[in-house]
């Protein structure tokens, strides 16, 4: 049987300020003016505390610095983070740690520093390669700041990947394929390619309710993740999720955690985690405020609100949410060993077939995957499996 270790176990710290929020993000991001670096250290060092009496003896296989803007904390403040988590569990002698960071001159100065702390992988949000496109998606940066950082990155860090988002507006096919080649020809080994949503509650939301801001069309969108596919394909940095590519081994192993239902903690504001104690899983999430978080962490020791078990058919429903945007799929041994033994039980067979017979899933062995008639309608799928 499958063990909890084997999925990985790994730790997700979130910072949640960015020097400006971007137009088109609804991440738990916030602007502010001044920062007590070392109220901060000391809280997420508290909050990393209460977790590991509870997970103690597992073994860490990464580390995860996310947000907001991670290249905007102190080196300090990365280093003591890494420090305790190597005092606190067990580590993997390959463990991966990776930053997030923007390519603005003033972060990409820290790269050297953050190194020297213990990073080994960085993740870039260059965005695009077009400096039009960048001012667009109000990006602190132009194209000569992208090509830099990539230049230091490469001086400093073992494995790099940076972002790219497509499906901008007035994007072309063969705009994105220039520029999706352009990307490969920097790229290490790993590549992460979103296509842009407008989500509530952005600065880009009520633009394009009142058309002031127009995406390419279903059928342009379609034919932009198809040429994705089609190019990386060919470069050798295929998708093996639905919108992150690498060469074999090059995967992010803190993201394949999260897709593999592995366990994970998250500390910092608005972090969510997902913990097996016991014989149950359970599903952590702390205060979203960066300022209740806070104030919380140092006054009881943890930024937690109420813990709740994930029950089964809840379970069974994240691992195929999660699992299925792999190109490696679902493993469903895996799910019948969390019920009854029975493939059978974690599925409605009743929605599984239509999906399998119309080419969107297939069953393989003992693995469901997406095909590619379903990766590219992924989120329609999802609904009609577990909706």
């Amino acid at each position: 049987m499958t063990t909890v270790a084997e999925w990985g176990f790994a730790l997700y710290v979130h910072w949640p300020f960015c020097l400006s929020k971007c137009p088109y993000c609804d991440f738990n991001s916030h602007v502010r003016e001044r920062i007590d670096q070392d109220r901060w250290r000391i809280a997420l060092l508290t909050e990393l505390d209460h977790f590991a009496r509870e997970t103690a003896g597992r073994r860490l296989t990464s580390i995860f610095f996310g947000g907001g803007t991670p290249s905007l904390m102190a080196p300090a403040t990365v280093a003591a983070v890494i420090d305790r988590a190597a005092e606190r569990w067990q580590t993997d002698p390959d463990i991966e740690i990776t930053l997030e960071a923007n390519p603005t001159s003033v972060e990409a100065d820290r790269f050297a520093d953050y190194g020297a702390a213990g990073v080994n992988r960085v993740s870039l949000g260059v965005q695009a390669l077009n400096d039009d496109a960048l001012r667009t998606l109000g990006r602190g940066h132009d194209k000569a700041d992208a090509l830099r950082a990539l230049t230091l990155a490469a001086n400093i860090f073992s494995r790099r990947s940076f972002d790219l988002i497509y499906a901008r507006p007035g994007q072309s096919v063969s705009d994105w394929r220039q520029e999706l080649n352009a990307a490969l020809a920097l790229a290490d080994g790993h590549l992460s390619l979103y296509q842009l949503t407008i989500e509530p509650g952005t600065a880009f939301h009520p633009l394009a309710a009142r058309g002031a801001l127009v995406l390419p069309d279903e059928d342009a969108q379609a034919a932009l993740y198809e040429t994705t596919a089609e190019v990386t394909d060919a470069a050798g940095l295929p998708a093996y999720e639905i919108s992150n590519h690498a060469r074999p081994g090059e995967e992010s192993r803190h993201n394949l955690t999260y897709w593999r239902y592995g366990d994970y903690v998250g500390v910092g504001p608005g972090a969510h985690g997902r913990l097996t104690l016991g014989s149950r899983k359970w599903a952590t999430r702390t205060h979203r405020a960066p300022e209740i978080w806070l104030e919380r962490t140092e006054r009881l020791g943890n930024g937690e609100h109420p813990r709740e078990p994930i029950a089964l058919d809840l379970q069974w429903r994240e691992m195929l949410l999660m699992g299925l945007r792999l190109a490696e799929g679902v493993d469903l041994d895996r799910m019948a060993a969390a019920g009854d033994g029975t493939p059978s039980s974690a599925l409605d067979q009743r929605k599984l077939a239509p999906l399998v017979a119309g080419g969107f899933l297939q069953v393989d062995g003992q693995r469901l995957r997406a095909t590619p008639a379903g990766r590219l309608r992924l989120n329609a799928v999802l609904a009609a499996l577990v909706g």
